[in-house]
C-alpha cells in the first residue's frame, strides 16, 4: 500500500496510545478514520485532535469483546464511508497475576479483548475488505508473543496466539488485495499497565509482577512505564511505514528486534540476557514524540 490518501481505516483503542496516533496520523496523510474504543472520555480526546485535519471521522464506543457489537460494525462503517480500506486490530488489556490465582472472569476479560476481538473484527471486515483495489488488516501481538515472563500468562495466551493467527492469515491472503501485519511493539510508554488489574500473590509474598519497584504503587509503577517506553506517535510511525513497505512482521523498536534475536539464539534461556536488553535501552531512549501534531487533551 503505497499511500493512504481518501483511504477509510477503522482503528480500535483509539482512545489512546498507538491506537489514538495511528488515527491521528493517517488523519494527517488524508485517511478517513473510524475510531472506536469502550471509553468514551478518551475516544472524546482523540476526536478532537482529529479536527486538526479535514477527513471525514467517526466514532463508536465499542467492547471488543462483544461479538455482537463487532457484527453490526461494517454495515455502519459503509453507510457513514462507503468502504473500509484498513483495520486496525489494537485494543488490548491485561491483568498482572499469577495463573494460579487468576479468577476466571480476568482470563476471559483479557482473551475477549486481545484474542476474540481481533479475530472477530477480521472476520467481520474481510468481506468488505477483498472488494477493495488495495485493503491491509493490522494485528497488533507483541513482543511477549514471542517471549514469556512470569505473571502474565493470559497476556502470552493472547500474543502468541494473535501471532499465530496472523501469520497464518498472512500466507492465506498472498495473491489477494489484502495484505496482512503483525505487530510487535517493544516498550511503548502507553496507559496499559496503569489500566491493568493486579492480583497480589501469597505465593511470592505479594511481588507484583516484572515492572514494579517492592516500594512502588500500582500508580506510580504505571507512570513509570508510560513514562519510560517509546512515545506512542512514534510507534504509530514505525506501523504505518511496515504498511507501505508490506513488511508482515513489524517490529517496534530495538528492544523487540532484540528480544527476537535473543529468543532465536537461546530459546530456553533469554531471560537471562533481558536485563542487558532493556535497562540500557530505557536510559538511552528519546522519549519525546513526532513533532507538527496536536496536543492531547
Amino acid at each position: 500500500m503505497k499511500d493512504f490518501m481518501s483511504k477509510v481505516a477503522v482503528i480500535t483503542g483509539a482512545g489512546s496510545g498507538m491506537g489514538r496516533y495511528l488515527a491521528v496520523l493517517l488523519a494527517k496523510s488524508g485517511c478517513d478514520v473510524v475510531i472506536c474504543d469502550i471509553d468514551e472520555d478518551s475516544l472524546s480526546g482523540t476526536a478532537a485532535m482529529l479536527k486538526n485535519y479535514n477527513v471525514a471521522v467517526s466514532s463508536h464506543r465499542l467492547d471488543v469483546a462483544d461479538e455482537e457489537s463487532i457484527k453490526a460494525l461494517p454495515e455502519k462503517v459503509i453507510a457513514q464511508h462507503g468502504k473500509v480500506d484498513l483495520v486496525f486490530n489494537n485494543a488490548g488489556v491485561t491483568v498482572d497475576s499469577d495463573f494460579s490465582n487468576m479468577p476466571e472472569s480476568d482470563w476471559d476479560k483479557v482473551m475477549g479483548v486481545n484474542l476474540h476481538g481481533v479475530i472477530n473484527m477480521t472476520r467481520a471486515f474481510l468481506p468488505y475488505l477483498r472488494e477493495r483495489p488495495e485493503a491491509a488488516v493490522v494485528n497488533t501481538s507483541s513482543i511477549f508473543g514471542m517471549i514469556a515472563v512470569p505473571r502474565q500468562s493470559v497476556y502470552h495466551a493472547t500474543k502468541f496466539a494473535v501471532r499465530g493467527f496472523t501469520e497464518s492469515l498472512v500466507k492465506e491472503m498472498k495473491g489477494t488485495s489484502v495484505q496482512v501485519h503483525c505487530v510487535h511493539p517493544g516498550h511503548i510508554g502507553t496507559n496499559i499497565l496503569s489500566s491493568a488489574k493486579v492480583n497480589p500473590s501469597a505465593d511470592n509474598d505479594g511481588r507484583r509482577g516484572m515492572f514494579a519497584r517492592p516500594d512502588a504503587t500500582h500508580e506510580e509503577q504505571g507512570e513509570a512505564f508510560r513514562q519510560n517506553g517509546m512515545h506512542a506517535s512514534k510507534a504509530a510511525q514505525v506501523i504505518l511505514d511496515g504498511v507501505r513497505k508490506r513488511r508482515s512482521r513489524i517490529f517496534i523498536g530495538m528492544d523487540a528486534k532484540l528480544t527476537d534475536l535473543a529468543q532465536r539464539l537461546t530459546p530456553m534461556h533469554y531471560d537471562k540476557l533481558l536485563p542487558f536488553i532493556f535497562l540500557p535501552l530505557v536510559l538511552l531512549r528519546n522519549k519525546k514524540g513526532l513533532k507538527d501534531l496536536p496536543a492531547e487533551p
